[in-house]
């Protein structure tokens, strides 16, 4: 099983931002982080780096759902998803799959719900 779901697309990276940002809305996420890694990676360490945004993304019912069921999930929370530039032009698109990260847990119950945001999740980049 895959830790992740993918997707490359032939668009503006900006362009894919707001195109993540709304397929995962659509989805009943919100993003609750954004971090530039290239802006990170120069500011901290003066390293030129590609185009690189981790979005922290949470579905509030879904997130309240898995804290209910497991209180320690948040060391987990947020979904992530990554946005990178390959090359001008050619952006990935990458979600986190939560069926494969929340395997290290013992709780059926989690696993029930982290089924029903795999599910969105991977929605979110089929469709993109």
């Amino acid at each position: 099983m895959n830790y992740y779901f993918n997707k490359t697309l032939n668009e503006d990276f900006n362009t894919v931002i707001e195109s993540v940002t709304e397929a995962l809305k659509k989805e009943g996420f919100g993003i609750l982080t954004e971090i530039d890694v290239k802006e990170t990676l120069k500011k901290k360490l003066d390293i030129d780096f590609k185009k690189y945004r981790i979005l922290g993304a949470c579905n509030p019912p879904y997130a309240h759902k898995a804290l209910q069921a497991e209180d320690k999930i948040g060391t987990m929370l947020p979904c992530n998803v990554i946005v990178q530039e390959i090359n001008p032009g050619i952006v990935e698109v990458a979600a986190i799959n939560p069926m494969a990260s929340m395997m290290a847990v013992d709780n059926k119950q989690l696993m029930e719900i982290a089924d029903e945001i795999t599910a969105k999740l991977k929605n979110v980049i089929e469709k993109l």
